[in-house]
Formats: structure tokens, sequence, C-alpha cells
């Protein structure tokens, strides 16, 4: 009999610590939040190793450390009003909801977000809005955002996401879908979105933001 409890003390004590997250609310969330029922019952057993884990469909949640390290850079305040860009089961979904006033949880795959649904009214999370749509053009009904967070390895942020942060909002992801890719924070400033690296990251990549091919003469 796996205890979940001591397995969330030690993801929390023994891999995000130990690498520099220290934002109290964020550790907060993810020390209490049951990480194992986000993830097919087969993988439960390993919900909170350092890894990257298989959702189905090609999907992952990502691993504990990097999603975290992401979190903290986009910061999110109690005011702020979050889009979770591929939320997938709905994990980081729960996490944001924690931290923002109300999360936009944005993912294609209808059988997902059924199950991030059920799973977060499960925990008696209620600040959330589950949205069906691509990934890559937001949801503009619920914009300006003060966070986004892109769950995956993407080429490069989409002019329709980044217009969608208010002005000092803030956009954590990958960027780079080869063997490393670059953790990396938008922020928009004077209507204008800078962007800096924060750390290497390896973590699976959403096809859904793949650049299209160019022309070869």
């Amino acid at each position: 009999m796996i205890d979940f409890t001591a397995a969330r003390r030690h993801m929390v004590d023994g891999q995000l610590r130990p690498s520099r997250v220290t934002m109290a609310g964020l550790l907060d969330a993810m020390a209490e939040l049951p990480r194992e029922q986000f993830v097919p019952a087969k993988s439960r057993g390993i919900a909170y190793v350092d890894e990257d884990l298989a959702l189905g469909g090609g999907r992952f949640l990502i691993e504990a450390l990097t999603f975290a390290r992401l979190v903290q850079a986009a910061a999110p305040q109690r005011h702020d009003t979050a889009l979770d860009v591929g939320a997938a089961t709905g994990y980081s979904t729960a996490v944001l909801a924690r931290l923002a006033a109300s999360v936009v949880a944005l993912e294609p795959d209808q059988a997902l977000a059924d199950k991030a649904a059920a799973t977060l009214k499960l925990l008696g999370i209620d600040n959330f809005q589950p949205v069906a749509g691509p990934m890559a053009e937001g949801h503009l009904k619920r914009a300006p955002y003060n966070v986004i967070l892109i769950n995956g390895a993407i080429d490069q942020a989409p002019d329709a996401l980044l217009a969608q942060l208010a002005e000092g909002g803030r956009l954590a992801t990958v960027v780079g879908t080869g063997p490393v890719g670059r953790a990396t924070l938008f922020t928009k400033r004077r209507g204008v979105a800078s962007s800096r690296v924060l750390f290497d990251a390896v973590v699976a990549p959403l096809k859904d933001f793949a650049k299209e091919p160019g022309f070869v003469f």
C-alpha cells in the first residue's frame, strides 16, 4: 500500500525545495493535492517520480519540478486570472486554482477535459472554467490573463496567446521541442511581450504548437 501523503512530502522536500522552489503557496498546494488522482490508475504508483507521466493519446503530465519552476516564474497572485493551456487531466489547473482567483482550463481532448472536470469537482475546486478548443488560439472570451501556463514544449509562443496577456501578464512555457528545450518567461510591458530564458528543460512537446513546414526551393 503506497503512502501518497508521504510521497507528496518527499516530492516537495526531496525534489522541489532543493531546486530553489520557494513559493510558499505553491509548495503547500503541491504538498496537499493528490497528484495520483490525475494520472491513469496503472500509473498511480509512480505519480511522484521526477519524470513526465503518460496520460494517453500522446499527452503527458509534466514532471513536478519543471512544472513547479514554471509556475513559480509566472508568480500567480490571489487576484489573478489564469489560462491553463493543455490542462489535460487537470493537475495544473488544480494547482493554479489554489494560487489565482480563477482559472480557464483549455483542453482540446474531450476525454481528458471530462476527466479533469470530474476530478476537480471531486476535490471541491470550483474556481475554474473548462473550455474546449485549439490550444494555440487560447480563449479570447475571458482575456486578458495575468498568467498563462502552457503544459508542454512548443516551437514558439503563438501571437494569439501573447495578445491575450494583460499588461504586466506572464506566460511560462518551454520553448524548443528538440532534445533539450528552454523554460521561458514572457512578460508584457507597454503592450509588448519580451522573453527571458529561465533554465534548460526536457518535457514532452505539444503537437498543437508545431510550426507549419516551410517551402523548400
